[in-house]
This record gives C-alpha cells, structure tokens and sequence, in this order.
C-alpha cells in the first residue's frame, strides 16, 4: 500500500492527505518529523537524505518533495487523476506555475508569519519579521485574488486542480493565524470559501494550526 510519511500537522504533508481524499486512493499515514522523530534515524534518511517530510513509499517507488508527490499521485490515478491535473500540455504547465509559485514564493514570503506566531512562544515573538511576512503574503495572496477576479470559482477555471490543492494548503495559513495587518482580498477570500467546504479540505485543514 502506498504510504505517507509524515505528521499530519505539517502543511505538505497535509497537501498530500487532501489528495488522496479527493481521489480515493487508499494509503497508511506513518507520523515522522518534530516531536515524532523518525527523519533522521538511517532508514528514512535512506529514503530521504534530506531528512524533511513528506516522503511517500509505493512499492519500490520513493519520493520526495511535496509537490512532485502531488503529481506522481494524480498520474498514478490515471484517470481519476485527469481533471486535477489536466494532460493538455498547455492547461498542464498552467497548473505547474503555480505549484512552482507556491515553492518558490508564497512559501517564503508566508513563512514567518507562521512560524513566527504559531509554533513560537508569545515572550519570544519577533512580531517586526511577523508583520513582514504579512506584508509579503498579502502581496502574494493579491496576484491570486486578481487572478479570480474574473469570477472563476478555481484557480484554472471551474475545476478543482492541484494548483486549488497547492495553494489551498496554504491558505489555511492565511486565514488561520491570528494576526493582523492582512488586508481584504474578496476574490481570494470567496475562493477560499469554495475550496474549504470541501469534506477532504475540512478533514485534513479545517482545524487549529498548530
């Protein structure tokens, strides 16, 4: 059976999981990273040298890194998988920008304000870094919110696709963190409404960061 390693509060590892849901492709989740260990005993350094989460096992296939666990995942669905990542090599390299984006960018820019207040004290809280992440975030979450300007109700159109699922992921960020200074941002916020109602997205996102 296909497996996840990794802790299921981890934002990559959730991206995963909602996935897997969407599909209907059953897997074993096996807990890895911070308080579990596991990332750096030999065995899963020898699947994963760089020792970070998530990793996935299918058979004699292992991997490593999110996103490309995303794809391998829809590819392997065949069919089922299609919609979420379309074979068209035009609507296809449209939804790879943003999983691209989302590594190269908002992950970055979004960073601190999660760490940052979620998984550090309040009495040790550099709130200065916090609030330019926010600022950063924002300005990311606003090329996003102009993009669904047009009234799409997904991010390549009227489809879920693994851009909604790359980017959803991290939404959950956005609007789970409790901070201010984040600004209004309607498209992205009725986007969000769409894709969180969703009962994977609820089971693997809908709840506390922590």
């Amino acid at each position: 059976m296909l497996t996840v390693h990794g802790r299921t509060n981890s934002v990559n590892v959730r991206k995963l999981l909602w996935l897997l849901d969407e599909l209907g492709t059953p897997y074993d989740q096996r807990d890895a990273g911070m308080e579990h260990g596991v990332v750096n005993t030999p065995a899963y350094r020898a699947m994963n040298p760089n020792g970070r989460i998530p990793t996935i096992s299918d058979g004699d296939m292992v991997l490593w890194e999110s996103n490309s666990c995303l794809r391998y995942l829809v590819m392997k669905a065949g069919e089922r998988g299609t919609a979420l990542y379309p074979a068209d090599p035009a609507a296809r390299a449209s939804v790879d920008r943003w999983l691209d984006w989302q590594l190269s960018t908002l992950g970055p820019a979004e960073k601190m304000m999660f760490w940052g207040v979620i998984r550090t004290p309040p009495d040790q809280r550099d709130m200065a870094a916090v609030a330019k992440s926010v600022t950063e975030s924002g300005a990311c979450w606003s090329i996003i919110d102009d993009r669904l300007s047009d009234g799409r109700t997904h991010i390549e159109g009227e489809a879920l696709t693994l851009a909604d699922i790359a980017l959803g992921a991290y939404a959950s960020r956005w609007f789970g963190v409790p901070v201010g200074g984040k600004i209004a941002l309607p498209h992205f916020e009725r986007w969000f409404h769409t894709i969180s109602a969703r009962p994977a997205y609820a089971r693997w996102l809908g709840g506390i960061l922590t």
